[in-house]
């Protein structure tokens, strides 16, 4: 049981490289902005805007996998939100198959649903302990697709469970029987029910232990082989999204300092920021991690709310050892 512990723990140096994607463009995102307006430091000052995306532009194609990574707080999953139309923008545009996104109407983004999908982080806090989960898979079904009738919802529920890997007799259990591998199943199923065209994972596999972690990511990597899948996949592990991801997008403080595909990134990352994150990925093989050099990020991230911020990274952050690493940007 140790080895196998051992051996589902993704490795930087595993170069399993998923399937090539296709050459139509479905998602295009161009400068595009969030932001919240922050109380002052006084009851009467003013409020300062914290922009939490500021100015990020990337494309995505179909049946590919766009990697997000980066420290927390550095606007992932204020950047997936947003390109879902679940937060406002202040300013860009998100282009979905050639329509604009910012334009549409609320009834049009309603339609949309069905081809955009979200997969958050605990399952527990997005599944109604109230609803069976046979319920919970099928309620996309009934909001977007009526027509169906109930036997014939129940029927694609089944089938949708027996897909992921959950036992369809499960169908009226509730979500605190289950473990949280199981559930965070119930939650993909319910993101592929109403076969969408681009579904965000959103830190799906962080919170689960390493043996459910590899299923889980063999299952969300057979699904899009299957169905021409597009993903965007935020996570913290480098590892997990080597191993599934076409391009990583790098993010800090709400930009993006390095966009590139798989195997240049891993291979030759130039942004120091991104030679920090790599180096921090552990490997369980100890003869390996002891002759590892690291970049150690030191001191805290400058505030979001200095305007400047976005606009560099401070190298002081930066340490090898006891020697300074100060790249000129």
């Amino acid at each position: 049981y140790t080895r196998m512990l051992l051996a589902a723990i993704p490795r930087l140096e595993d170069e399993t490289a998923p399937n090539r994607p296709g050459s139509q463009t479905l998602l295009a995102v161009d400068d595009l902005e969030v932001g919240f307006p922050m109380a002052g430091k006084t009851l009467f000052s003013p409020s300062r805007p914290l922009r939490a995306v500021d100015g990020v532009s990337f494309t995505l194609n179909q049946g590919e996998t766009l990697g997000i990574v980066g420290e927390s707080g550095c606007g992932k999953s204020t950047l997936a939100r947003a390109v879902l139309q679940l937060l406002p923008a202040a300013g860009g545009r998100v282009v979905w198959l050639g329509r604009d996104l910012d334009a549409k109407k609320t009834r049009d983004i309603r339609a949309l649903r069905r081809d955009l999908q979200i997969v958050f982080q605990d399952p527990l806090a997005s599944l109604d302990p109230r609803m069976p989960i046979g319920v919970s898979i099928g309620e996309p079904l009934r909001a977007l697709r009526p027509e169906l009738g109930r036997a014939g919802i129940a029927a694609r529920v089944t089938a949708m469970m027996d897909r992921v890997g959950l036992d369809p007799a499960w169908i009226n259990r509730y979500p605190h029987e289950l473990s949280g591998g199981q559930n965070q199943r119930v939650c993909i199923a319910r993101a592929r029910i109403v076969e969408p065209k681009l579904v965000v994972c959103d830190e799906a596999v962080s919170a689960l232990d390493v043996s459910i972690q590899a299923e889980i990511v063999a299952l969300i990597g057979a699904l899009q082989r299957e169905t021409g899948l597009s993903l965007l996949f935020i996570s913290h592990d480098l590892a997990v999204v080597r191993r599934l991801c076409h391009r990583v997008m790098v993010l800090y403080l709400g930009r993006v300092v390095e966009l590139a595909d798989g195997p240049a990134l891993y291979g030759d990352p130039r942004h120091p920021y991104t030679k920090a994150l790599l180096s921090a990925v552990l490997t369980p093989d100890p003869k390996v991690e002891r002759g590892r050099q690291r970049l150690l990020l030191s001191g805290d991230p400058p505030s979001p709310l200095d305007p400047k911020a976005q606009l560099r990274f401070l190298p002081s952050r930066l340490s090898d050892g006891p020697e300074q690493y100060r790249p000129k940007l």
